[in-house]
């Protein structure tokens, strides 16, 4: 990994993204095992016999994804992508797990070069956060959307986290105002024994 963590930390940080959206525990062993096929030596028969079919058919499903590379910018192309994306995935749980894979990588993305942390940002922004909206996960498709914008336009990024931030304080302020009066209300109405 660029942040020069141990490997196992990305497996582990993508399996508890699958567990905090409820994944089967097949899906879930596949997150720990999903660069397995491709960075070892390891042979699908090898995972098959230890984890069974559904969990090599899983990380299969994502290590061909995976090679898969977008090039164009055109929505059209970006549609098209994303068709043959699901139609690839023969089981809708290898396209959840791509994108915790996604999701976590977006979260490190700091450690890569500029170059890079653009072209995987743009990518993420035509591609997976549309994908997750696709699969109803607007959280995963939230969090892929502003990751993506704090490397694709960061002045923009940090401007909304600004006024979100001065929203929320705003906020916090009106709110703690109206219980103060509330409970001053409260106090002076209360019934005596």
């Amino acid at each position: 990994a660029s942040s020069q963590e141990p490997y196992i930390i990305h497996p582990v940080e993508v399996a508890k993204i699958l567990v905090d959206l409820k994944l089967d525990k097949d899906t879930i062993i596949a997150a720990f095992l999903h660069d397995v096929l491709e960075d070892t030596n390891t042979t699908a028969e090898e995972m098959e016999e230890k984890f069974g079919p559904s969990v090599v058919n899983l990380v299969q499903g994502v290590t061909k994804l995976g090679k898969y590379q977008f090039k164009s910018k055109e929505e059209r192309q970006a549609e098209n992508f994303r068709r043959m994306f699901i139609a690839m995935a023969k089981d809708v749980r290898i396209i959840i797990l791509k994108l915790a894979d996604r999701l976590h990588n977006m979260r490190t993305l700091s450690y890569m070069a500029s170059v890079k942390q653009k072209k995987i940002a743009q990518e993420t922004i035509d591609i997976f956060a549309p994908l997750a909206n696709r699969l109803g996960m607007g959280k995963i498709k939230a969090e892929l959307e502003d990751l993506s914008l704090r490397y694709l336009n960061p002045e923009k990024y940090y401007e909304i986290a600004k006024l979100v931030s001065e929203t929320k304080a705003m906020r916090d302020s009106t709110v703690n105002s109206l219980i103060e009066q509330i409970s001053h209300e409260l106090e002076k109405n209360k019934i005596k024994d």
